[in-house]
């Protein structure tokens, strides 16, 4: 069965361009594409008879979305299978019911929301913290929308090896035929003093060494796998979460892994996703990494 690329969308531009960004996923891919529009009416305005001519606002209002954003897609991809649908739920509920049968959920950076100067909405900030599969919020300048960068950035950290968000990147320079930029980013710690000419073996360059060592077995299976994509590695200096959000300048997406932390609301991504979110220059893709449990269910 193939999975589709779910996209949510409200009418608003960013929607919109989330709905663009997905038809070309799932052109790429050779996924279907699932368009949803999750409305409320029926608990303001209440379920009108079927024998009544007229129907609700608000009613009207979801359909008109989603057929507004279905002949979109349409056009700009004649032969994509596509399926529409309003659902009756919370917008961020839906999706992320919607994220357990997906490739991959897409969301827009802000919806219609009267926060129009806050950074990302609410919804596409609930989704990427909570949806057991990949996310993506597309944001950023034309240019990375387009994917004229060709090039994909993916952030590196410790126990990498064979992660979600590693086949994810792959996979995605793979189908783009792009550049995979992957970073490990190190850093010295706070309290140990910059290395005297006359300390051996430590300093910077201890650092960075571990970070090489890190990054080249984690990237090694992978890169035997997809002999195709074009890595580029470099352990870079510095705060993940700058580094990432500023080399994102040059990329068309963004992969970071997000560890969930159960119980913690609001910590759920941890700093570097949420950072890439709210500042990154092109769509972020924020992929869990899967618990022991669902591991164990997967195996069995």
């Amino acid at each position: 069965m193939r999975l589709p690329v779910v996209v949510g969308v409200d009418g608003s531009d960013p929607s919109l361009e989330a709905l663009d960004w997905a038809v070309d996923e799932a052109v790429r891919h050779g996924f279907p594409l699932r368009v949803v529009h999750a409305s409320l009416w029926e608990r303001y305005e209440g379920v009108v008879p079927a024998w009544t001519v007229d129907r609700p606002s608000g009613q009207v209002l979801a359909e008109n979305v989603v057929a507004v954003a279905a002949e979109r897609a349409r056009r700009r991809a004649s032969d994509l299978e596509i399926t529409a649908e309003v659902l009756a739920e919370d917008a961020a509920g839906a999706l992320l019911r919607e994220g357990t049968e997906a490739a991959a959920v897409v969301v827009g950076s802000r919806g219609r929301s009267r926060f129009a100067d806050l950074l990302l909405g609410s919804v596409g900030l609930i989704v990427a913290a909570r949806s057991r599969g990949p996310v993506v919020v597309v944001r950023g300048a034309r240019c990375a929308l387009e994917s004229r960068h060709g090039r994909v950035l993916l952030g590196v950290a410790e126990n990498d090896e064979d992660s979600p968000a590693l086949h994810f990147a792959f996979r995605e320079a793979a189908v783009r035929e792009a550049e995979l930029d992957a970073v490990c980013v190190w850093s010295r710690p706070a309290h140990e003093p910059a290395a005297h000419p006359l300390m051996s073996g430590g300093g910077a360059g201890c650092y960075e060494t571990r970070a090489a060592e890190l990054l080249d077995p984690t990237l090694e299976p992978m890169a035997r796998a997809y002999p195709g994509v074009q890595l580029s590695r470099s352990t870079v200096e510095g705060l993940p979460h700058r580094v990432l959000t500023e080399r994102s300048a040059a990329a068309d997406l963004l992969v970071v892994g997000a560890r969930r932390r159960e119980g913690l609301i609001g910590l759920e991504l941890g700093r570097v996703a949420h950072r890439s979110l709210h500042h990154a220059s092109c769509p972020v893709a924020v992929v869990p990494r899967r618990t022991p449990e669902a591991e164990m269910e997967g195996d069995s």
